[in-house]
C-alpha cells in the first residue's frame, strides 16, 4: 500500500510555506536510495531534494524537506527502489 493514515499527535501540525497544514509525511530510507532523483522531479509540491551527504553506496540520497507534503504518494510510485519511500497521510484535523 502506497499510503496509510498516521496520527497527527498532540502538538500543532507542521504548516507548509503557503500556510496550509501538511496532509502527509514522507519517510525516506537513505540507505536504500540510489539517488536517481525520480521522486524529486515527480513531487508536485517540490518538498523532496537530493542530500549533500553520501549513503553507504556512495550516492546522494533523496530526503524530505520536512514540511509541505500533500500525501499524494507520487514519489512512492515512481521510485524504482522497493522500501526506499513510505508516504503517510495525516488524519484530518478536527
Amino acid at each position: 500500500m502506497a499510503a496509510r493514515e498516521a496520527p497527527t499527535g498532540a502538538g500543532e501540525r507542521d504548516m507548509a510555506m503557503d500556510g496550509k497544514p501538511d496532509r502527509g509525511r514522507v519517510e525516506m530510507d537513505s540507505e536504500e536510495c540510489k539517488g536517481c532523483g525520480l521522486c524529486v522531479e515527480a513531487c508536485p509540491p517540490k518538498v523532496l531534494l537530493l542530500s549533500d551527504a553520501l549513503n553507504h553506496y556512495g550516492y546522494h540520497p533523496a530526503r524530505y524537506a520536512g514540511v509541505g507534503c500533500t500525501g499524494c504518494g507520487i514519489c512512492f510510485f515512481v521510485c524504482p527502489e522497493p522500501g526506499a519511500i513510505m508516504v503517510l497521510r495525516l488524519a484530518a484535523a478536527a
